[in-house]
């Protein structure tokens, strides 16, 4: 079942009016915590009848005590004719003050429960309580399905900011909203007498040896039994009517007694559904339980924070879909692009494509997935697919392998482009099962499975590449993905290394500039960063930005990039080419998956090159000191020994637990990262059993080679790479 269509629209419709419900509740549940800290309450084995006989010493005319579920006891009377409601002191019977309840607590209580609008308004809070539930339910459907099932359900949580903060809450409170809005329905149910909490009708009792004298109140056997931790309420009988008798209501029932003799003339014991009721009362509001109300009230204020990321969320799902000229009837097309994407971006890559197609002299015909059809004309079929969560397909093609199964092979030749990030073990397994199927239905492939990984149009440009030669005919794919605004970067210094092969690096630092905060509030320009997101950078003239591994955070004050010079590369030329006080035009891009945000295990970085930028900031912001192991490679100790100062001095400091360096081009050097990894595979398949976290950065075939090596190691453990990947504690950032 897709949970996701049902989950998306509860939190637009339900969710909206749920934000009253959580806010009041969050109130009412402050309320409850201040009610119970200011309560004077009775001894746990004080008995009801000791309670009694205080009050009728103390207050005349008293007609009856309850005990409030902040624990206060509160005694109703009738001095000369005028109604009195006073708290006492249950160990004494001592007058305290007046009982006023709060007029503003009392709103809040309404608007909670009825939005003010009496029955119709309870009717309504019932149907938010059900969508809340039905939300609550297909939230953690969608959560089990993101974090591979029930055993990594507290496993690290993924994706950008606004999916974090909006799974990572949702896993916090679920089971108080499941409780919250399961407890509602119950009492609504009541409210409605849908449920019957009655035992039925009072029996019908009165008091016969009136000739008697009155038994004190203290002398009464069912009264000497009860405790007042028990009692609800206590009626007392009334001296204008010889005939009235004693009430007493506790959580185990009700019962009447004979105010002349003592006996006891009638018991009902609380029926299942009123006892049910009661603890969905406690449940609901935490009066009673001013702990559990403290767990109340932030799941309460949490309602907004879910609704503003889910709005975001599903706006940034709501992506309008470009509008594609020359965009031909899919029967006179010999070019078909189907596309499926759970955000949209995926449109951007198949627009440049249908574009460039256009151009070449193509009829194409571009539509969603779910349409999947292909008729005689076609020549070529294109499908791109983006994946979601762990390998599902997005919500709007969630049938589409299915009808891919149901359509009539063609002479058509195929090729399926993924869109994933290799963060997530199932990386494009979605563009994998297309693949699949349409080979295995047999038809005919124009090129192999490609994946692009976080929507690089760099990847995407050597794809079009391998197509053109595949078509025998000029294509270029030049993708402009929409970008975020930018930030003037001023630089402040500069370290240059002289490298090898005519590619010289250099450590480029900028300052931070001031920001508003509302800019920062609203995650606006360079608001928030940390080590190992990209910094995406304009160079003039160029509309494309290059992305490189930030070195710092925001809290070191500065960013910080390490840049190799390219041969012809425009933008790295450009960046080589700064000097003090020159600018730049860049804008942050998030890379959750490879950050280390309060890591508390040990961590084992691996990079190459000017890939060890990120691991050199996730060692600055080792305040910690985390155990941190870093395996650094390079060619040679004189020309590209990145950072190698600060790291010495960051061993000293503890911030970096231990320094493993190679350096390939160099006699006795040691060679690569792998070499020196699998020297130490001791140690480091110590470190992995003990829970150990690994980051990779530098090229892919360095990347490659490390993962081989490290499932070498991890042999012995039973565990793999893709093992650890899955756990979230595996993750590279290659180029």
């Amino acid at each position: 079942m897709d949970w996701r269509p049902i989950h998306r629209w509860l939190g637009l419709v339900a969710g909206t009016i749920a934000l009253i419900l959580g806010i009041t509740g969050a109130v009412l549940a402050v309320d409850s915590v201040r009610d119970a800290w200011q309560s004077v309450p009775a001894a746990a084995d004080l008995p009801v009848a000791a309670l009694a006989q205080r009050v009728s010493a103390t207050i005349s005319g008293a007609e009856e005590i309850r005990r409030l579920p902040s624990g206060d006891i509160v005694v109703y009377a009738f001095d000369a004719g005028r109604a009195m409601a006073s708290r006492v002191d249950p160990a004494d019977g001592r007058v305290l003050g007046p009982y006023r309840p709060s007029g503003l607590s009392h709103w809040f209580k309404k608007l909670h429960r009825s939005f003010l609008l009496g029955d119709a308004g309870r009717l309504g809070a019932a149907a938010v309580a059900l969508g809340m539930l039905l939300l609550s339910v297909s939230g953690l459907m969608l959560m089990l399905r993101r974090m591979g099932g029930w055993r990594r359900l507290a496993d690290r949580m993924r994706g950008s900011l606004v999916q974090r903060l909006h799974a990572a809450t949702g896993r916090a409170v679920l089971v108080v909203l499941l409780l919250s809005s399961a407890t509602a329905l119950y009492m609504s149910a009541a409210t409605f007498d849908l449920v019957v909490l009655d035992a039925g009708s009072e029996p019908d009792v009165v008091s016969v040896q009136i000739a008697q004298a009155e038994l004190p109140a203290g002398r009464l056997p069912l009264l000497q039994g009860l405790r007042v931790g028990d009692l609800r309420r206590l009626g007392f009988p009334s001296a204008a009517d010889p005939e009235d008798t004693w009430k007493v209501t506790t959580a185990q029932g009700q019962g009447w007694v004979d105010r002349y003799s003592g006996q006891t003339l009638a018991w009902q014991d609380a029926t299942a559904a009123q006892r049910i009721h009661d603890w969905a009362m406690l449940l609901h509001t935490g009066e009673g339980a001013w702990v559990w109300a403290l767990v109340l009230g932030p799941a309460g204020a949490s309602i907004p924070l879910f609704w503003v990321t889910g709005l975001i969320l599903w706006r940034q799902g709501r992506l309008p879909r470009p509008r594609l000229a020359d965009n031909s009837p899919s029967a006179q097309a010999d070019v078909l692009i189907f596309v499926a994407s759970e955000t949209g971006s995926t449109w951007g890559f198949a627009q440049t494509l249908h574009d460039a197609l256009v151009r070449s002299g193509h009829r194409v015909h571009t539509n969603s997935l779910e349409h999947f059809q292909v008729g005689t004309a076609a020549r070529r079929v294109f499908l791109l697919a983006a994946t979601y969560g762990e390998g599902q397909p997005p919500a709007h093609a969630a049938r589409a392998l299915e009808r891919i199964a149901r359509t009539p092979v063609t002479a058509a030749q195929v090729a399926v482009l993924g869109f994933g990030d290799r963060q997530y073990p199932a990386f494009c397994a979605f563009a994998e099962a297309l693949d699949a199927a349409l080979g295995a239905q047999g038809w005919s492939t124009l090129l192999p499975l490609t994946r692009i990984h976080q929507q690089s149009a760099q990847e995407f440009a050597r794809w079009g590449q391998d197509l053109a030669r595949a078509l025998g005919e000029p294509l270029e794919l030049a993708y402009r993905p929409r970008l975020p605004p930018t930030t003037e970067l001023q630089l402040l210094s500069r370290q240059d290394y002289p490298g090898g092969a005519d590619q010289p690096a250099v450590i480029l630092r900028f300052g931070l500039p001031a920001q508003r905060w509302r800019d920062r509030l609203a995650g606006q320009g360079l608001a928030r960063f940390v080590a190992g997101d990209l910094l995406g950078v304009l160079a003039p003239g160029s509309g494309a930005p290059r992305y490189y591994s930030l070195a710092s955070g925001r809290r070191d004050g500065f960013v910080e990039i390490c840049v190799r010079r390219l041969p012809g590369g425009v933008c790295s030329g450009f960046l080589h080419g700064l000097q003090p006080g020159d600018s730049i035009q860049a804008f942050v891009r998030p890379n959750p998956g490879f950050a280390l945000d309060g890591e508390r295990r040990p961590v084992v970085l691996i990079g190459a090159g000017t890939g060890v930028a990120p691991l050199v900031g996730f060692i600055r912001a080792n305040a910690r000191r985390t155990p941190m192991h870093l395996y650094f490679g390079a060619r040679d100790p004189a020309r590209d020994f990145y950072f190698g100062a600060e790291l010495e001095r960051w061993l000293g400091e503890k911030r970096l637990a231990s320094l493993r360096t190679v350096f390939s081009r160099v006699a006795n050097g040691g060679g690569y990262v792998q070499d020196a990894l699998h020297r130490d595979a001791g140690r480091v398949r110590a470190l992995l059993a003990r829970g150990a976290a690994v980051r990779v950065c530098g090229s892919r075939p360095m990347a490659q080679g490390v993962a081989r090596v490290l499932d070498d190691i991890l042999g012995t453990l039973r565990l793999s790479v893709a093992q650890l990947k899955a756990k979230g504690r595996y993750a590279e950032d290659v180029f």
